[in-house]
Order: C-alpha cells, then structure tokens, then sequence
C-alpha cells in the first residue's frame, strides 16, 4: 500500500482506520502484538533506497524515527529503526522526508542487529507485508520554537528578500527573512543551480511556506538553510487576493488547511502594517536621490556594452522632473517607437548595470517589471549649457545591496490591475507619429571615443570584398574601426574591426587546450600521457589493499602475474544503475584504467596510504569517464578524501565527484592568440573566453575527441590556408574588446576577439 499523505486540518490520527489502536515506541518489546497497531512519530534520518541481498535483490530503505509527545521523564528508547521493503521502500523515499509526521501500521517486530551499535531500540520494525501502509503528515514549527540542528517546516510573511544571485560557488542565492505570529524575524539563505527553483517573491508581505529547511545558529540569531528535497511555495501577500500558490515543482501537496494557514498569515500580517497597499513608487512621485521600487511596462530595449543595458519603460503616470533621454540608433532597439511618450515626458529611461544585465537581457518588451532599490539622479547631458535645467536619469545600479534588482510580473499579478487601468487610459501615443528618428541625435548619448584617421590608413577597399569568413553576435551597434584606429584609442573600448589572420600561436594546436581554475584564476598545459602515466607508476609502487570501512570492494586480475587491480564502490551508491556508480580504483596504470572507462563511468584512480584511500597526485586526473578526464588544483583542493560526502546527489557529474572528493575542478579552455592585419596595421588578439562559440565546439568534449580536434584544425586551415600569401586569406568581421592589465605595475593595453564565431554553411 503506497504512503499516504494528510494535507487537510484534521488531525493524523482521524485518518487511520478506526480498527487499528495506537502505541507507543518506548513500550514495544519483541513478544508485543503488532496486529492492529499502529506507531506515530517523526522521521528524523531517513537513508537511500539499496538491493537487499538476503531478499533476492528486492529495495529496501532503513529509516529512524523518533516519538516527540512523550513525558520529559521518558529518555529511553524513544527513536527506533524501520525497514521498509518494496514498493513501499521506493515510495517512502520519495514522498517522506526528515522532519515529516509518520504513522505507521501493520509492520512486524524484529529484533534489531544495530542495537549495539547506535543505541537506538532493541527492536526494529519491518514493512514488509502487503497491508502494511504508512500515513504521513507534514508539521509546520513556528519560527520562536526553532531548535538548532532539525530539519523542519515552517510559513512566514516575507519582511526582506533578495531576488537570486550568483553565490561563490556554481549555485545561484536567494536570501530572504521571514516572521510569523510569534514576532520572531528569522534570516533564510536558498541555494540552487537552477533559477527556477527559487521562491518567486514579487514584494515584501508575500506568503512563503518552506518545507525541509535546516535551523541553525549564526551569528548567534536563528537561520534557516534548504537541505536536500528541500521546497518553497510563494503565496500573494493581499488580503483579499486569491490563494493560488507559486512554485516550479511539477507535484507539490496543498490542502485546505494550508490555505487557512496563507489566510491567517495574510489577515495578522495586515494588522501589523507588514503589507503595504501600494508597494512601489509611481514616477509622477519620484524626486531627485531617491531609491525606490517601480513597477511599469518595458516598452523598448538597447544593448549598451557588455556591463549596461537600456530599459526603456512607463507607468502611464507624468514625471514633475523633466526625463533624461539615452538615445540610441533606431537599428539597435528593440521594442516599439518611444518618440511621443519620450515628448511627453512619459518615458523613464533606466540603465542596468552589471549582474542585473543578464536577467534584463530575456526580458520580451511589452513585459510588465519591477524595479528593486531603483536609484534616481540628476544629470545633465554632454551638450547642455550651464544655465540649462538637469534631467532625471534612472540606475539600477551592480550588486544586491537593500534588495536591488528586478524581475518580470505575471500578467494576472494583483498588484498590476491599477497599472494596466491607467495605461488603458492612454491612447496609442505613437501611431500617427511622425517624428523623424533624426531627432534623436540632439538627445545625449556619447559612444565611446574614436580616433579619427586620414583616408589613407583605411583598408584597400578592393581587397575587402567577398563575404566574411565569421560573423558577429553581438547586439550592440559600434563603429567599425581599423586597426590602426584602435591601436590609437583609449581603453576601455569595445569595436568592430574586419582583418585577416597573419599567424596564430601555438602553431601545434592540442597545445590551446588548457586548464584553468576559476578560484585562484591558474591556468596550465593539460599534462601529456607520459607524465600522467608516471604518476600513475610512482601510486602503485609498494600499493597494499584498502581497507577502508565505507567502501565494497572487488578485485579483477591484472595482466601483470602478482598484481591485482581493487574496484570500490561508495555503499551510498550501492544498488544504483552503473551509470550512476561512483568507482574508486587502486593498483592500475594509466593505459588499464583508459580501458576501464570505456565499460565504467566515473572512474577515481586512488592509491593506497597506511591502508587508508587516498587520491593520487593531483598531476594526474581524479576522474576518468568515458574519453574525458578531468583534472584538480593543487592549491585550491580540500582533498577531503578521509571523509567523504557521497548521500544526497542526484547526479554523479564530475563538479558532484569533485565537490564530494574536496577537489576544486579546473576547466578546460581554449586560448589562442592571434596577429590580426588589415593593411592599416597589425595587433596580437587572444581568443579565450569566446573560443568555445568561435569553433562551436567545446573544449571539454574537445579534450576526448579526436574528431572534434580535427575540426579546429580545419576551421585553423580555411583562415590560414598552409603556405597561403596574406592577399589569398578570408576577411573575418570580428567585435574586439580592447582593455588595460597590469603587468609589473605597468598599465598593458590587450585585445580580445569577443562575439564572434565561424559562420555555418
């Protein structure tokens, strides 16, 4: 009988049949009945779902669970161990989590062959008959009752948040506080990889419901953190606005009781003044230094440069200020005609700056947004006369700090309905408009700077024909410059340029495979064979078996008489499929395990240290899967080998196998440099952190594919033909960022080709 879960508010225990009785943990003894019994506690471990040998191989899955409602006198034999079999085992596993009520029914009573070692129950409790059922209820803790070290679920109204950012690592976060009736403001960090998996928080007052969030102490004050299997649900903070939940799981359980619970967190916040009629500021209402929220309508957008966006909105509401203009090149706009609402000091034109660009850049016009600590300022435009008036100009500026950023509304959002009233109250400003786009250029905007040259430096116009070997992605719209021209400009400056290929470097092209580390920004050749195949010798040198106690090992024959190759496999990864195995192999060489990896995935050469497993020098790989090989820092990796955290992974990639292992994984890049010429002048070029998208190939499956190491070899040909004149070479369009590094305390001005790549047949 699969698990059956209570979302409503009666209690548990009224949805057990009535023929079964309750009884307690702490009374059950190996001659009790179980018949017709039941147990109702909390999960508080739950462990993976294995193949249980004695049992032909059938699922099983251990979990502990502990009686709470207990008289503080009763200390013993509180918690007890229950195995669960089957589908039941399979189903456990995916619909209870720590933290979860249980009530339990038809099991069986064993003895328990841990009990000596964990302490727990001298009994255990088997699932294993075809009545057997589980029920199980999730409790939510209000924020004041908090212990530090449990997994819990918990409501709050949200009194702070901050949309998610990229953290440190690979995730993204999300960082919010929350408080309930109980007064109590509790701080909450959410880290995912996946921006969709964040709560979607629109405004202070919204409703979140957590489940399976960690308590624990910082700073001394409470913090919730999600742990695995964790979920966020958002609800609307508005009294009377529907209760439609948020969230991005396909599944998720929501009864009446949660929505009760939604409605008396929105009925209390109100009386606390937690939510705020009108959350955000029109612009009739802003004036010069405030920072503000604002909601609105995108109505066109340009791409600055790499680090700022142009947003170009409206809330159909007049500024008492007059409204800064960025004027753009129509080509380079997207979006409608803004000219009449532009007049008619309608349009509010706000700059994204930094890590906002990203988020700003997927916006579709006609979106309807919010701006988070939007920033107004005075600013008078390059041309203006001294005793002309200042204009309002708008910044979102870089960082998170008070929240800042933005994000889309759904058109059905609540907090839109008088927004969209008043824009229906306008008419189409710009359908008989005929301004001409020429009047844009008296509106400031400055591109950068750029040397201008005599004719007699430009390109031979009858060489440049034909059409180019590469094309630009970049949406900005820069003048096309020669070589000579950027050589002479000042940084930072990003152009468009078109040359031909003089020479490249390294001429051997297996030598632009690198390895670099985003921590300590290292970058190094890949090691050849010969020097991995010797680290491969100097680990199986006087190597005795492991006896690690987590691992289970096998052996196969070496082809060497006396030797033995150990296969360990994780006991967290016992029963998975192959392709999930984590494998840890000892006593082979180089040529051996290149052989293994095409039958096993996720190979970790390792050697053996006073019997204890440990990695091998990190010159060589610590994983092989399949044709690729991945490799370690020295100096950034933890090496936490003695204690490694395989539970709790859905996916053995290898930035997984490299986080449980302590290991900071480098990257393979392609870097190649160039010495450009256009008949004007010539300049060395890198071409890194485009190459991938140059070649359209990646440089990790580069790094195990011949094929692929052809075709960039190819690709090298066709711009350098071998033995070709430079007259006989392709033109390439190139966009060309040009910036300064210091070089022994010496500002070096360098060049790279960005937002360009082959052009596909």
């Amino acid at each position: 009988m699969p698990v059956q879960k209570v979302n409503d508010s009666s209690d548990l225990d009224a949805k057990v049949p009535s023929h079964l009785q309750r009884t307690s943990i702490t009374n059950l003894t190996m001659t009790s009945d179980p018949s017709h019994r039941c147990v109702k506690a909390t999960v508080v471990h739950k462990g993976p779902v294995i193949s249980c040998a004695q049992k032909d191989g059938i699922e099983m899955l251990r979990a502990e669970i502990k009686e709470e409602d207990l008289p503080q006198s009763t200390t013993e034999h509180t918690s007890i161990n229950v195995i669960f079999f089957g589908t039941l085992a399979k189903d456990f596993s995916e619909s209870v989590r720590q933290g979860d009520v249980v009530l339990l029914a038809d099991f069986t009573i064993r003895k328990s062959p841990s009990f000596l070692r964990d302490k727990l129950h001298p009994c255990q409790l088997e699932m294993d008959g075809k009545d057997a059922c589980v029920y199980a209820k999730y409790t939510y803790v209000p924020l004041n009752m908090l212990k530090h070290k449990t997994v819990v679920n918990v409501y709050g109204v949200v009194t702070f948040f901050k949309l998610p950012f990229p953290s440190k690592g690979s995730d993204y976060c999300s960082t919010l506080k929350i408080t309930d009736q109980s007064d109590v403001k509790v701080s909450c960090n959410i880290f995912s990889k996946k921006l969709e998996d964040h709560p979607v928080i629109f405004r202070v007052g919204d409703i979140i419901r957590l489940h399976r969030f960690k308590a624990d102490m910082f700073n001394d004050s409470m913090t919730l953190l999600n742990t695995y299997g964790w979920s966020a649900v958002t609800f609307d903070g508005i009294t009377d606005s529907p209760v439609a939940p948020r969230t991005s799981s396909k599944s998720f359980h929501f009864g009446e009781s949660d929505k009760n619970t939604v409605q008396e967190l929105r009925q209390w916040a109100a009386g606390q003044s937690l939510i705020s009629s009108d959350p955000t500021v029109s612009l009739s209402s802003v004036h010069p230094g405030m920072y503000f929220d604002l909601t609105c309508q995108l109505l066109a957008k340009a791409v600055m440069d790499s680090r700022c966006i142009l947003l170009k909105v409206w809330d159909g509401t007049k500024c008492e200020h007059p409204l800064l203009n960025v004027a753009v090149a129509s080509d380079a706009l997207e979006g409608e005609s803004t000219v009449a609402k532009d007049r008619m000091n309608l349009t509010a034109n706000v700059l994204v700056y930094d890590n906002h660009v990203e988020a700003a850049q997927d916006l579709k016009p006609g979106t309807f947004l919010r701006f988070y600590n939007l920033h107004s300022l005075l600013q008078k435009a390059p041309d203006q006369q001294p005793e002309q008036p200042e204009h309002l100009s708008f910044h979102l500026h870089g960082g998170t700090t008070y929240g800042r950023g933005l994000r889309s509304l759904p058109a059905e959002s609540p907090d839109l309905q008088s927004l969209k009233s008043v824009l229906e109250n306008h008419v189409d400003l710009d359908e008989h408009d005929d301004i001409n786009d020429g009047t844009l250029l008296e509106i400031w905007y400055t591109p950068p700077e750029a040397v201008v040259l005599p004719n007699d430096e430009e390109p031979d116009g009858e060489a440049d024909t034909g059409p180019p070997y590469t094309v630009r992605t970049c949406e900005h719209n820069t003048q096309q410059l020669t070589l000579a021209q950027v050589k002479r400009s000042t940084p930072p400056l990003s152009c468009h340029v078109r040359a031909r290929v003089k020479k490249y470097h390294p001429q051997q092209l297996y030598q632009c495979l690198k390895l670099f580390c985003s921590k300590c920004k290292t970058m190094k050749d890949v090691p050849d064979d010969s020097a991995v195949a010797k680290v491969f010798r100097d680990s199986g040198r006087d190597n005795q078996p492991c006896d690690e106690q987590w691992a289970a090992t096998s052996s196969a024959s070496s082809r060497e008489p006396g030797r033995t190759i150990s296969m360990h496999i994780s006991r967290d990864m016992v029963g998975e499929s192959t392709h999930m195995q984590l494998i840890f192999i000892e006593g082979t060489t180089l040529d051996e395990i290149c052989v293994l990896s095409r039958d096993y995935k996720n190979l970790v050469p390792v050697r053996s240290e006073n019997g204890r497993m440990t990695l091998m020098d990190l010159t060589a790989p610590f994983l092989f899967s399949g044709d690729k090989r991945y490799y370690g820092c020295k100096r950034c990796s933890l090496n936490t080998f003695e204690n490694p955290v395989f539970t709790g992974v859905e996916t053995w990639d290898e930035q997984a196998v490299a986080e449980a292992l302590g290991v900071q994984l480098m990257q393979y890049r392609l870097l190649i440099q160039f010495e450009l010429d256009d008949r004007t002048d010539t300049l060395e070029a890198l071409l890194w952190e485009n190459a991938e998208k140059f070649f359209h190939v990646s440089a990790v499956d580069a790094s195990g594919s011949q094929d692929l190491q052809d075709k960039i070899q190819t690709i090298m040909d066709t711009i350098q033909p071998p033995e070709s004149s430079l007259e006989e070479r392709p033109w390439l369009d190139i966009c060309l960022s040009v910036y300064t590094v210091k070089d022994d305390d010496i500002n070096k001005v360098c060049f790279q080709i960005t937002n360009t790549e082959i052009r596909e047949e």
